[in-house]
């Protein structure tokens, strides 16, 4: 089993439809180890609907739109990061974050000291948007002074080039594709498939896998 870690710089840039893409790429299993807020359709919900793959169960399923921490809180309880070793799978595992790096897990625990004790490789998924090279880059030297092992900068938006060229040329880090938003996605596994074909480079993602789970 292979692990590869999918975060983000912020919440809503579309890492869960870069997840779904990536499952569907690598014939991989997805879990998502916290999830806040159950009032609209789950980060795995919508992995299940646009990759046709049933994800695993969460570690925490939480009913308040929040960080972790506070939505744990206002249940009464606390999540235990021993609860959130990597499931064991036959085969590739898209795991996904929530939020950004340094989204509290409990009052002692962000989600980047998470990645860092699992060790596993991360993509770093970033939007095109104003503001970017800033968050990107804080992000990538935050992995980097955990100790991770970033396998590049997914971007998800419209084109960019002269600002994905310089986050990937101050931060040292691999340009793994672009994911243009798609229009009218709904529940449609073969566009989606399609579409992250064409624009993000699965060799260079495949890389980081060891040969005996490269699909």
């Amino acid at each position: 089993m292979t692990a590869l870690v999918v975060t983000g710089t912020d919440t809503g840039i579309g890492k869960t439809v870069f997840s779904a893409g990536l499952v569907q790429a690598l014939g991989a299993q997805y879990w998502k180890p916290v999830q806040s807020g159950l009032e609209e359709e789950t980060d795995s919900q919508i992995v299940a609907r646009l990759s046709g793959v049933t994800p695993l169960p969460e570690g925490y399923l939480l009913q308040l739109p929040a960080s972790p921490h506070l939505s744990a809180e206002a249940e009464g309880g606390e999540i235990d990061p021993d609860r959130l070793e990597l499931p064991k799978v036959q085969g590739p595992l898209v795991v996904e974050g929530a939020g950004g790096l340094l989204v509290p897990l409990n009052r002692e625990t962000l989600y980047l000291d998470l990645f860092a004790r699992w060790g596993a490789p991360v993509i770093l998924c970033a939007r095109t948007q104003l503001g970017t090279i800033n968050h990107t880059l804080l992000s990538l030297k935050a992995l980097r002074d955990a100790g991770c092992d970033v396998v590049g900068v997914a971007f998800i938006g419209d084109a960019e080039p002269e600002v994905e060229a310089s986050i990937c040329q101050f931060g040292a880090a691999v340009h793994l594709g672009r994911l243009p938003m798609i229009a009218n996605l709904g529940a449609q596994p073969e566009l989606l498939a399609e579409v992250f074909a064409k624009h993000i480079n699965l060799e260079l993602i495949r890389a980081a896998l060891p040969r005996g789970d490269m699909p």
